[in-house]
């Protein structure tokens, strides 16, 4: 795996596209900072910039870097998560255009999967996780169920003997507002 995980990195790094599997479903990733790695997921996905995209993060240390301020109820709400959970947060910072909601909110999750998180150990910066569709298809819970236009688009994908434990639908998303609001986005 660390080899494969070098391969990635380094692809990320030259502003490629990887195909990889997450804690949730297979996913199209790129640097999240930057603009132009960006811009291809979204042309890739014919996907409108308005939709705006979840990213990973590694641990808590790298979350802080890019929110301006995590709402206390965070850290208890990433404690206790049993299952993949995004947060909205309010006042991202940090990230290539497109990749935070036009109010400055970003989703951001710390994912609880081994490969996911050694990549963004390696990388060192934030990973952009869609789903690996074009807009309104089906989500893929397999490297099988991905089309053919994905995976001759992408720079590097990951093979299937990383994809470790995954649950098989997107992540449950919770906005949390600058006043300590909390919005159930999708269970």
């Amino acid at each position: 795996m660390i080899n494969i995980i070098k391969q990635a990195a380094e692809v990320l790094r030259k502003g490629g596209i990887i195909l990889y599997p997450t804690d949730t479903v297979w996913g199209l990733g790129c640097d999240a900072c930057n603009t132009s790695a960006v811009q291809k997921i979204f042309e890739l996905k014919r996907r409108r910039e308005e939709q705006s995209m979840i990213v990973l993060v590694s641990d808590e240390n790298m979350l802080a870097q890019y929110v301006v301020e995590v709402p206390e109820i965070a850290w208890s709400l990433i404690e206790v998560a049993d299952k993949p959970l995004t947060i909205i947060y309010p006042h991202a910072a940090g990230f290539a255009s497109g990749v935070a909601a036009s109010d400055g909110s970003a989703g951001i999750r710390i994912p609880k999967h081994e490969f996911c998180v050694k990549l963004l150990k390696t990388l060192r910066c934030p990973l952009i996780s869609t789903s690996a569709n074009i807009s309104g298809a089906p989500a893929p819970r397999s490297l099988e169920e991905i089309s053919d236009e994905i995976i001759n688009f992408v720079d590097f994908t990951v093979p299937r003997s990383c994809e470790g434990r995954m649950s098989g639908k997107p992540s449950s998303i919770i906005k949390l507002g600058i006043n300590g609001e909390v919005k159930i986005i999708r269970e």
